[in-house]
């Protein structure tokens, strides 16, 4: 019997598992803190699919490749969107309660850059919640083996093949095939909406195990988190009810940057808040939901508690009224575009070595990820990724090794001067020199400064110490990468791109 690890617990990994139990596999699941602990929990935006009559599947790839601003795998997107109806049913008759009218018909919502209503959420902004909870349910009633709280500090690759992984504390776990489904890096930020175990440890252990990785400078920024108490995302669904964005003197800003406002894409009005708010000093701009639904501030605060009963109640826990007063928001890093370089059915070219999720560069978001497609992207490629290691195990793999590149160092990092390091100082290094906007004096900062730090890096011990390591590892790629790439481009902006320098000086 194939012995696959899938290594992850949110919606990718959680499918992967049950598609590779489905295929006859003998299937263990390793997460580093709670089975229910991953990003797909947090989710609030739905998950996008042309299930409505009107809507058509065409349409959709139509939005995802223009979001992806040209750099998204045409191929992939028509998997994402053609396969990605029947994943949602799968994830209905899994039990998972999307939300529905009165007629009982699935309710759908618009968010920025759909040209459709086409997003679905379960509990108004708890979908990702919804979701976890139905498969985590399916995982535990099933033939998986699950162990909670297992750190995978490395891959372990015999004769040119993963064939398991090594635990921290001294464990190994033998596989035929190994799952990545790891998520992403929003712990390289000051700024965040992941949490806190999304420390690239699946790409940082992909690399040493000598996976491609590509894409990593493709970062997307959420525009909208509170910016009191601690970081709280506030979905783009909030705006798609009509939610308007306003600097501190009250003046409605994002059709400056774009005819849609605050339903372009993400990186245009994550990029025209930054430039408000660098207008105003750095203070926070702010979200307006007091001209939604109703002219009547009690009719609207029981709307927005019912469409939006998570964002609510954290807002409500900061002392704010947002249906009577605008609330104080800022951009966060969010999701990571780029990753480790898989196929259609999550292979990687490293032999038994298979990527979804987060971790995984499909190619699917370009890049830019179009809203609500990234939990639709778990169930797709994460079914497919986990039918493919049942089917692989007695065949030759499919894909070829990358080519590799050798290059010369982008910068030199002798005697760079720094600060020691800590994860927040690498947090406040990557928001300032590698965040949602850069400059080629502010990353080669950035890449000396992280050089310094590996130089002087000690082999890791503890799960701290094993986070921080990845974490740096996974930095300096990023920074290589958005240093090569001069031109901005989706969610990457260089403000010394020539094409951009005066967009950017204009608005700020």
């Amino acid at each position: 019997m194939t012995e696959v690890v899938v290594i992850g617990s949110g919606i990718a990994g959680l499918t992967a598992a049950l598609h590779a139990r489905d295929a006859g596999c003998r299937v263990t699941l390793l997460t580093k803190s709670a089975l229910e602990e991953a990003n797909t929990r947090y989710a609030q935006g739905g998950i996008a699919g042309a299930l409505s009559p009107d809507d058509r599947v065409a349409d959709h790839a139509r939005d995802t490749l223009a979001a992806g601003a040209g750099l998204a795998d045409p191929e992939a997107v028509a998997v994402l969107v053609g396969e990605g109806p029947g994943r949602i049913r799968d994830l209905i008759s899994a039990g998972v309660a999307f939300d529905r009218d009165a007629a009982g018909q699935l309710r759908a919502g618009l968010e920025g850059a759909h040209s459709f209503a086409r997003i679905f959420h379960a509990g108004g902004d708890a979908t990702g919640a919804e979701i976890e909870r139905a498969l985590v349910a399916q995982v535990r009633a099933g033939d998986v083996r699950v162990r909670e709280h297992a750190f995978v500090c490395d891959l372990v690759v015999s004769a040119g093949r993963v064939v398991g992984v090594d635990l921290l504390g001294g464990g190994r776990v033998s596989a035929d095939a190994v799952v990545l489904a790891t998520g992403g890096a929003g712990e390289l930020f000051a700024h965040s909406t992941n949490p806190a175990v999304a420390t690239g440890d699946g790409i940082a252990a992909a690399v040493r195990a000598g996976a491609a990785v590509r894409d990593l400078e493709f970062v997307q920024f959420h525009p909208t988190v509170l910016a009191v108490g601690d970081a709280f995302l506030v979905s783009e669904a909030v705006r798609g009810e009509g939610a308007m964005l306003r600097d501190e003197r009250g003046r409605r800003f994002a059709r400056d940057a774009d005819p849609a406002g605050e339903l372009a894409p993400r990186d245009v009005v994550a990029r025209a808040i930054a430039a408000a708010m660098t207008r105003q000093g750095g203070r926070p701009v702010l979200l307006d939901a007091t001209g939604v639904h109703s002219a009547d501030p009690l009719e609207r605060a029981a709307f927005l508690a019912e469409r939006f009963p998570t964002i609510d109640a954290a807002v409500r826990d900061r002392g704010l009224d947002w249906a009577r007063e605008p609330v104080p928001v800022t951009p966060a890093a969010h999701y990571l575009m780029g990753g480790v370089v898989t196929d259609l059915d999550g292979r990687t070219d490293v032999p038994g070595l298979y990527a979804v999720g987060e971790v995984a560069r499909t190619g699917v978001h370009g890049a830019n990820r179009l809203a609500s497609n990234s939990l639709l992207e778990g169930a797709v490629f994460g079914a497919r990724a986990g039918r493919a290691a049942g089917a692989d195990a007695d065949r030759p793999w499919p894909v070829a090794p990358a080519a590799r590149v050798t290059t010369a160092p982008l910068v030199d990092a002798a005697a760079a001067p720094h600060a020691p390091f800590t994860r927040r100082a690498l947090q406040e290094l990557m928001w300032a020199d590698a965040g949602v906007v850069r400059t080629g004096e502010g990353l080669t900062h950035a890449a000396r400064t992280l050089a310094a730090w590996r130089a002087e890096a000690r082999a890791p011990r503890s799960l701290g110490e094993w986070e921080d390591a990845n974490l740096l590892t996974v930095a300096q790629l990023m920074v290589e990468a958005a240093l090569a790439r001069t031109a901005s481009v989706g969610s990457h902006h260089r403000a010394d791109d020539p094409a951009t320098t005066q967009e950017w000086e204009g608005a700020a």
